[in-house]
């Protein structure tokens, strides 16, 4: 594959509260970018690939995936909206330039778009704002956009991020508008969108003769390619065979490897390359411990990101192995080594979670950041033929200042 101009990328978050249309949006642009054949089937929602995403209708994984459009390699990166799942979002931002920030019309914004708005602004990511919906007979976008305002300013946006562009959209009907339409008169397209993406909001910068860095944002697994760690090279290029090296912050211990495969993303397809460089997101594989928070560097002169902080779990709950006379009629996996090995498994590609050793030494303390967060984790894990107990669901409290806080 021929080699992308980095002044033609743009590598950008889709941010919202939880049903506010994000996932909608992104088909849409798919499907009008091109991407498909007019006589192509694709299914709804093609970025919630997870069965209990599409029967929730939520986003619980985020995603990537990418559209060509008037030369420029779009990366588009949907995000869960639920603040259970925002270890998934501060992560996955650091691969992001610029951000639209989507907005229902009638609701504006609400409590979970405070959350991932100011994870945004704290990494100072340019944003568009998408007031979508805006097709509801009780649509109010004047209000909205003040409301949108009120809350930047509130959490100290920079002039430079207030002063942001404004589009009206129905992603459901697949249109959207530079001014808020008037009475029928309706455009019949959302290019509006890409080319305000292409305009308004940077591309990465050139970065392709420092030292190679690409920090780990979310781990892929396939049975063709195993393990495959996802990222954005900042510093310096990648290619096919290059031996590199692994570390986990300043204070890591230096681990070396070799790239065996480079992938970019077209739609949420993997396409096989060469090589890439600085701006693009990829995926690489031939690194098989590596894990979220890490950054490959170069071997020679190794400049290892910082981890990324990510909020604290908020409530923990006892996986414990099931002994009741009912034990291993509904599943296959029942020790609690198995157990323990998928536990651990899911705590590499969510670093939210967390797993330790139960106070009472039966069974397994996993922490998260909510009870959605958790349930979806017991419902993957039965699903996958795992059988245990749970105990209620606990707050966690943590001490500051000589007081007890939840």
């Amino acid at each position: 594959m021929s080699q992308i101009e980095t002044k033609n990328i743009r590598n950008i978050a889709i941010i919202a509260h939880v049903d506010h249309g994000k996932t909608t949006l992104v088909d849409q642009l798919f499907k009008q970018s091109g991407l498909f054949r007019d006589n192509q089937q694709v299914e709804e929602r093609l970025m919630d690939s997870m069965d209990l995403e599409k029967e929730r209708g939520i986003t619980i994984q985020a995603k990537n995936g990418a559209c060509e459009y008037k030369g420029h390699h779009i990366n588009i990166i949907d995000t869960p909206g639920h603040a259970d799942f925002g270890g998934e979002v501060e992560r996955v931002l650091k691969m992001a330039d610029g951000a639209f920030f989507l907005v229902d019309a009638q609701e504006g914004p609400m409590p979970q778009s405070h959350f991932v708005l100011k994870k945004a602004i704290g990494l100072n990511i340019p944003l568009i704002v998408v007031i979508n919906k805006i097709d509801k007979p009780s649509a109010r976008p004047d209000w909205v956009l003040d409301q949108v305002f009120d809350l930047m300013v509130s959490l100290n946006a920079p002039d430079d991020i207030l002063d942001f562009r404004t589009i009206y959209a129905s992603a459901k009907n697949g249109w959207a508008s530079v001014e808020l339409p008037e009475g029928e008169d309706k455009p019949d397209n959302m290019l509006c969108l890409l080319d305000a993406m292409i305009e308004t909001l940077p591309a990465p910068k050139e970065a392709q003769e420092e030292p190679l860095q690409l920090l780990v944002s979310s781990i892929r697994y396939s049975q063709f390619l195993g393990r495959s760690a996802v990222g954005k090279i900042t510093g310096g290029a990648l290619s096919i065979n290059q031996p590199v090296a692994v570390q986990a912050g300043e204070e890591g211990t230096l681990r070396t490897g070799r790239i065996s495969k480079i992938h970019i993303f077209r739609g949420n397809e993997l396409v096989e390359t060469d090589a890439a460089k600085a701006g693009q997101i990829v995926a690489i594989s031939g690194l098989p411990d590596i894990t979220v928070g890490e950054t490959v560097v170069d071997e020679s002169n190794p400049r290892p990101l910082p981890m990324p902080e990510i909020d604290p779990p908020t409530i923990s709950v006892a996986f414990i192995p099931n002994d009741s006379p009912f034990s291993g009629q509904d599943g296959d996996f029942v020790t609690s080594n198995q157990v323990k090995e998928r536990l651990d498994r899911e705590t590499l590609s969510d670093v939210a979670l967390k797993v330790e050793d139960s106070d009472t030494g039966l069974g397994y303390k996993v922490s998260g950041r909510g009870e959605l967060h958790i349930s979806i984790l017991i419902e993957k894990m039965r699903r996958e033929g795992y059988e245990f107990q749970v105990s209620k669901p606990k707050v966690i409290f943590k001490e500051i200042e000589g007081k007890q806080h939840e």
